[in-house]
C-alpha cells in the first residue's frame, strides 16, 4: 500500500514539474523579431486603408499579426512614429532621426488591426525597408 501512495506521488509531483515547464516556455517565450522575417505580403497604404474601410474582418484575417510590408507617402511624424497616407500609423522601436515627410517609403512591421476610433491601420516593431526620394 505504502508503494502504491509513494508511486502516486512520485507521478503527481512529475505532471506538476512538466506543466510548470510548460506554462514557462509559453510565458518566457522570445518575443518575434519582425526585423529579420520575410513579409507575408507587400501592399501600398492606400491598398490597406481600402481594405479595412470595406471590410475589416476580411482584413483582420489577411494581415493581422503579419508581417507586411507597406509602402506609401510619409504624411505624419514624430520621434517614433510615421503616418502614411493619413492612415496607417506606423510605431517604430527607436527614435527616427531622418526626416521622411513628403517622401515615399516603405516599412515594414507586424499589423496590430484597426482602431476604430482614429480610423488608422496600427503597424508595430517598424523599420523603414526603403526610402524612395
Amino acid at each position: 500500500m505504502k508503494r502504491k501512495k509513494t508511486a502516486i506521488v512520485a507521478a503527481v509531483l512529475l505532471l506538476m514539474v512538466s506543466a510548470g515547464i510548460y506554462v514557462y516556455g509559453i510565458v518566457f517565450k522570445e518575443a518575434r523579431n519582425i526585423e529579420s522575417e520575410a513579409p507575408d505580403c507587400s501592399i501600398t497604404a492606400k491598398k490597406l486603408l481600402d481594405d479595412y474601410n470595406s471590410n475589416t474582418k476580411k482584413a483582420d484575417s489577411s494581415y493581422l499579426n503579419k508581417t507586411i510590408e507597406i509602402t506609401g507617402k510619409a504624411t505624419k511624424e514624430t520621434d517614433s512614429v510615421i503616418i502614411l497616407e493619413n492612415g496607417v500609423f506606423c510605431l517604430f522601436k527607436e527614435r527616427l532621426n531622418t526626416k521622411m515627410i513628403d517622401q515615399k517609403i516603405t516599412i515594414k512591421g507586424k499589423c496590430i488591426g484597426y482602431d476604430e476610433l482614429f480610423q488608422e491601420v496600427k503597424i508595430d516593431q517598424c523599420s523603414v525597408n526603403k526610402l524612395n526620394k
